[in-house]
């Protein structure tokens, strides 16, 4: 058995007690980890983010914008802050963001804001998981007051059963304020299944969480019935500017499209769009998102037409964009300062930062369309992208 890592009883969010376990690292391993060590943060601010912690990896991070949103609740022009060690991606971002701003920005619009927990009740028979669910379905209101009193700001908007064999399957689906929810959700489920095993005779035993809201995986049903935010960001672009700054006329662009979309299909992506996920990943990083949540958040709807004038006509929807301005990893000073870039803090900006994210997305999508359309792709990586 190894060693074990060293730990403080009186306070393990210190510099000394990071220093300590990066000297332990060194000599178990013989790695120096100098640059780890050299951070900006207190460890004291890391309490209720991170165990044993040792230093801090350094992610890049690079600005791209303005971004024009036409959004219910982002209005405006942003820079938008990118963490990645991916060359080209800024570059790309930008120029995407170029256009939509040049055609008057992208309108980006929310249709549904839920989380889900998903316990899962076993019984007997299929006949005793029938009659709990009419139960539960009768029941609800009381259910609700007890998850409700867990949490001031979440709440059980509804649940929806499902059955296979003896079992049944309750997705418990909450609103959650400007938190992503996932831990809110959890504790308001767990005293909901409590109160349920007391009032209701015949279960034979029960699981906090099935799998069946599918966390950090992404899935059919979290594509059709939403975990998170389901956004969809939309822009018109003019011919005439689709050509000088991209290159490519709209028809070629929609050819591109559906090409990429059968092969989408026939691949079984989650995501018929270009790369949505780099967009997601490299804002998450940047403003403190759980990392975890980019398996629900790269799933995709991507769709383009042309339009009676000759314009383009380019829509992406994110059906679970899980995203937070409140809790977690937003909280930390490096994080604080690129969400106060976007102006996205403080009670209710969680919609704000969603609509900026998913414009985000529509302008990666776009420009990296349009780059394999005019196949300047790989010569555009060639030439940003290597530090060979």
């Amino acid at each position: 058995m190894g060693a074990k890592i060293p730990r403080s009883k009186e306070d393990d969010y210190t510099a000394e007690a990071a220093a300590q376990r990066r000297a332990f690292a060194a000599g178990q391993t013989g790695a120096a980890l100098d640059t780890v060590g050299t951070y900006a943060i207190d460890p004291a601010q890391c309490r209720g983010n991170i165990e044993h912690f040792i230093g801090c990896a350094q992610v890049p991070i690079g600005l791209a914008g303005p971004l024009r949103v036409n959004g219910e609740h982002a209005q405006g022009e942003f820079y938008v802050p990118l963490a990645t060690t991916e060359g080209t991606l800024v570059a790309s971002y930008n120029r995407g963001m170029k256009l939509l701003t040049e055609s008057g920005g992208a309108t980006v619009t929310i249709s549904e804001d839920i989380m889900q927990r998903s316990p899962g009740f076993i019984f007997e028979s299929a006949r005793e998981a029938k009659a709990f669910r009419a139960w539960v379905v009768e029941r609800f209101d009381d259910i609700k007051a007890v998850a409700d009193a867990t949490t001031t700001v979440g709440r059980l908007r509804d649940i929806d059963p499902y059955t296979a064999s003896k079992f049944l399957y309750l997705r418990f689906n909450y609103t959650t304020g400007d938190a992503a929810g996932q831990n809110m959700v959890t504790k308001a489920t767990h005293a909901a299944c409590e109160w349920i095993r007391a009032n209701y005779p015949g279960i034979k035993h029960h699981y906090l969480e099935s799998n069946f809201s599918t966390d950090k995986k992404a899935s059919s049903i979290n594509t059709l019935r939403t975990r998170g935010k389901r956004v969809t960001a939309e822009a018109s672009v003019p011919r005439d500017l689709l050509a000088q700054l991209m290159r490519v006329t709209p028809e070629q662009l929609r050819h591109q499209r559906s090409v990429s979309t059968t092969g989408a299909y026939m691949a079984g992506a989650n995501n018929n769009g270009s790369h949505s996920a780099n967009a997601l990943a490299a804002i998450f990083i940047a403003t403190g998102q759980d990392l975890g949540n980019i398996a629900e958040s790269s799933a995709g709807i991507s769709f383009v037409e042309v339009l009676d004038d000759g314009s383009l006509y380019y829509s992406v929807t994110i059906p679970s964009l899980i995203v937070a301005t409140y809790g977690g990893g937003t909280g930390l000073s490096t994080q604080q300062e690129c969400l106060k870039l976007l102006g996205c803090t403080g009670r209710g900006s969680v919609h704000k930062f969603a609509e900026i994210v998913a414009a985000a997305a529509l302008a990666g999508d776009i420009s990296l369309s349009c780059a394999v359309a005019a196949e300047e792709w790989a010569e555009s990586h060639e030439k940003y992208g290597r530090n060979r």
